[in-house]
């Protein structure tokens, strides 16, 4: 991936910096060059554009967990799921992480993040 933006990218990074608050702490990229937002940067992004998410348990078992988050931005719907297990978490709070990673989810697809290599 290259390591340059390209407009699109840097329209909406700049107006989810602007729109949200977001500081360089809230965005770091990784050794793959993926642009990524902190659970903090997320948080604010919900708060920012009224993101409501609920929350609905599919499967929590000791060793995996699935749980499924629908987002509503504007009237626009999203829903997704966020899963953990002992082979995608190094902690043991598989709630906990599947929720973080729905919840990530489906703000970002909501935010049209995705789009523009934004996880």
């Amino acid at each position: 991936m290259s390591s340059k933006l390209s407009q699109s990218e840097r329209d909406l990074m700049n107006t989810l910096y602007q729109d949200c608050n977001l500081d360089p702490s809230d965005i770091y990229k990784d050794k793959r060059g993926f642009k990524l937002i902190t659970r903090q940067g997320i948080e604010k992004i919900q708060f920012a554009k009224n993101i409501k998410v609920t929350f609905e348990h599919i499967k929590i078992e000791p060793e995996f967990c699935v749980i499924k988050a629908i987002g509503n931005m504007n009237g626009e719907v999203q829903e997704t799921y966020g899963s953990a297990s002992k082979l995608t978490s190094m902690n043991k709070y598989y709630p906990e992480m599947a929720e973080k990673r729905s919840l990530s989810r489906v703000v970002l697809k909501l935010t049209k993040a995705y789009q523009h290599s934004v996880f």
